[in-house]
């Protein structure tokens, strides 16, 4: 399940405070906002992932797919793995490693961080909506909130958050990330935590809700900061959820 209270420290981490200073403000200039074009064809790979899910809840050939690695699963593997609990945050933390490393992507922090926020709203509001919906049962039978795959959404999230911002410098950074996401997903399967289909659906919105957030930045950018006067002092609202409460989030500078 999507840790929802991670969200909203997410979320409110993104709001960021202009500063006077004249050294900030050098640094606020780098690409703020590089936005990744819309094509119809990004989306079909995504799109195809999360079907794929869909249809196999109810289609007898995908299931027999799903019940197989099931018991592939219990036959030889014995150990459970907790890797994924800390891969599926690995390649959007990269990202922030890699800036910290003086390695440049294409945005700066408070640019990256509002793109990550946004992407991990659409992420758990889908993925949450999808599991208290669907109901369906894990493979080891512990509870019925199986679909799609929250870990494996999380990780394909940051891994297309480390492909957009680093595409330019190296592709070897973003198929690194999808590497690590990959492989989150194929643990949550021998964990016998999830199914194939909740692993691809969670794949699929994972790749989907980066995509948006990135479709979005340049609106939501003027929208939260505006596009002059960058030394002034200003104010940002941003929507936030707890787990139980929708609401937004406002900073102001006087």
């Amino acid at each position: 399940m999507i840790n929802l209270k991670f969200t909203s420290f997410l979320l409110l981490l993104s709001i960021y405070i202009f500063n006077d200073s004249t050294a900030q403000t050098q640094v606020d200039t780098l690409s703020t906002n590089q936005s990744l074009p819309f094509k119809i064809q990004s989306l079909i790979i995504p799109v195809s992932l999360i079907s794929y899910g869909v249809i196999g809840n109810d289609n007898g050939a995908l299931k027999f797919v799903n019940d197989h690695i099931k018991e592939e699963v219990g036959e030889h593997i014995d150990d459970k793995f907790t890797i994924d609990d800390i891969s599926q945050h690995l390649p959007y933390l990269s990202v922030y490693a890699l800036n910290a490393l003086g390695i440049k992507g294409k945005h700066n922090f408070r640019d990256r961080t509002v793109i990550l926020a946004t992407s991990y709203l659409f992420m758990a509001s889908m993925v949450n909506t999808l599991k208290y919906t669907t109901k369906i049962e894990r493979p080891d039978g512990s509870s019925r909130n199986s679909f799609p795959s929250g870990h494996t959404a999380t990780a394909f999230m940051g891994a297309e958050f480390l492909w957009q911002e680093y595409k330019e410098v190296s592709p070897w950074y973003g198929l690194t990330g999808y590497a690590i996401a990959a492989g989150t997903g194929a643990f949550r399967m021998a964990n016998n935590r999830h199914w194939l289909t909740d692993v691809a659906a969670g794949a699929g919105i994972g790749m989907l809700s980066t995509k948006a957030a990135y479709w979005i930045h340049p609106w939501l950018s003027r929208k939260l900061f505006g596009t002059k006067n960058r030394n002034r002092k200003t104010s940002a609202i941003l929507p936030y959820y707890n787990g139980h409460q929708v609401g937004f989030a406002v900073s102001l500078k006087l």
